[in-house]
């Protein structure tokens, strides 16, 4: 299925080499699409890495932030609903299934098969993005499942999360001894977040209350023993409810859960700034620099830097406003994807699963075979696609509400053209004319734009149906 550029948002950057990373992208992504069999029971059409023989819950559920700007080229919901349609009598979904035969895959490190569980927070930003609210009534009994599923199986008498190191993601991080991870007890606070986010959606104040009665009580733990006071950290604890002080990026997993207050996120976010710690040249190593085990090479999750992580941390810096920051981070981080991909040496360059924290390249582990994987989209496409039009242009889209809101942190000339808004091409450029700053907009239909200029001009326009412009120095 070959497409034009034209099918696909365009964007503009005043760094081409930006804009051409974005539309190839796109063009790779055509390479991972899967068909499902008879067997093993998988949808037509799903993305998948090419060389993946398993789906995996947690590259799935990341690969919708990306696919929802598709203007529905791809499908998004499917990938999902391959999870879905496998849920147990239990309410289990386990976090990989084989492409074969479509049962679920376990391994004696992960004995129930458990991943992040962040299907609520990829479905609220699809219904965001795509604005299916029928969806949401459709799935929801499979998300209530699910949550239980994972509160009676991993739920502690301390209302903490104990699971396995193989199910957080982050392979040899130098956490072994934490029986309550702190990034997996976030994700579970994340999931408690959305669920009553989706309850409000489809206006069922009993979903929506006893989600956030259930978010507040483990945001409270986890504010109360993984809080370090001393450190400005929250730290894994082990089987004894005491920390264990090592600074890890999983920490950061508090912020996406809106955890912290605003003077602790204040101190957390410091440490992203400091390059001793998670603020190297190309941000957010999985372990901080100041650590013994730290590795300029990556090795793993030594020091590697991995795009997934970089997402997370920098859509956690949205929820605390500051978005200053994501951007400067974003721009600096796709810098080291670009440079890796045209190197300036003999060899081919490639986008890559994880990086080096203090130089260009893909991330080293010796001895790893298969580290880091090439073109690893799942990964590599949240900074390459959302992170592009999210943080670097900062736009943030809601279709149900029929609003854009653009955060431009630096006057450039920037924008979207032919974005979908709910069957409603849309068109939002910035320009230097003759008369100054001006925004161009161009729509099928009305809908509402806020403008947040430098954090200091903000405002709401309904903006008609055709072309119309405004000035910045008359907002």
């Amino acid at each position: 299925m070959k497409m034009t550029r034209r099918d696909f948002p365009t964007i503009h950057f005043y760094d081409q080499d930006f804009v051409d990373l974005y539309d190839k992208t796109w063009a790779w992504i055509q390479d991972f699409w899967k068909k499902g069999t008879k067997k093993n029971g998988f949808h037509m059409r799903y993305f998948n890495y090419p060389q993946n023989t398993s789906i995996h819950q947690f590259e799935t559920i990341l690969s919708t932030f990306f696919l929802v700007y598709s203007n529905k080229n791809f499908p998004v919901t499917t990938l999902l609903e391959n999870f879905y349609n496998k849920q147990e009598e239990s309410g289990a979904i386990r976090g990989e299934y084989n492409e074969l035969t479509g049962k679920p895959v376990f391994a004696d490190d992960n004995p129930e098969g458990i991943q992040p569980p962040l299907f609520a927070w990829a479905e609220y930003n699809i219904f965001h993005k795509v604005g299916l609210k029928k969806r949401i009534k459709d799935i929801m009994p499979v998300l209530e499942k699910y949550f239980t599923w994972v509160e009676t199986t991993f739920k502690n008498e301390n209302g903490l999360y104990a699971v396995p190191s193989a199910a957080l993601m982050m392979p040899n991080s130098p956490r072994k001894k934490a029986h309550y991870p702190v990034d997996f007890n976030s994700q579970m606070a994340i999931n408690a977040l959305y669920m009553s986010a989706l309850g409000d959606v489809l206006n069922d104040k009993e979903i929506s209350y006893r989600y956030k009665r259930f978010y507040f009580s483990l945001k409270t733990r986890i504010n109360t023993l993984m809080w370090n006071e001393e450190d400005g950290f929250y730290y894994d604890l082990d089987r004894k409810e005491k920390q264990i002080p090592v600074k890890t990026l999983a920490s950061y997993w508090t912020l996406l859960a809106e955890i912290p207050n605003e003077n602790r996120a204040t101190q957390l976010i410091e440490y992203l700034k400091n390059p001793e710690y998670f603020g190297t040249e190309n941000p957010f190593p999985t372990l901080a620099a100041s650590d013994p085990l730290f590795s300029d090479k990556g090795k793993g999750c030594r020091g590697s830097v991995f795009p997934s992580l970089t997402f997370m941390v920098i859509k956690g810096l949205e929820k605390y406003a500051r978005y200053d920051i994501a951007r400067e981070c974003s721009i600096r981080h796709l810098y080291y994807i670009l440079d890796t991909l045209h190197p300036d040496k003999k060899e081919t360059g490639n986008i890559w699963e994880a990086y080096l924290p203090k130089s260009e390249g893909p991330a080293q582990w010796p001895g790893k075979e298969g580290f880091p994987r090439p073109m690893f989209l799942p990964y590599a496409a949240l900074s390459t696609i959302t992170l592009m039009i999210e943080n670097v242009i900062g736009l943030y889209i809601s279709l149900p509400r029929k609003t854009v809101d653009w955060i431009v942190p630096t006057l450039e000339i920037m924008g979207i053209e032919g974005l979908s808004l709910k069957r409603n091409m849309i068109t939002i450029l910035s320009n230097k004319s003759g008369r100054g700053w001006e925004i161009r907009l161009e729509s099928e239909k009305l809908y509402y734009f806020t403008i947040n200029l430098l954090g200091d001009k903000k405002k709401t326009l309904p903006i008609p149906s055709g072309k119309c412009s405004m000035l910045i120095d008359k907002l």
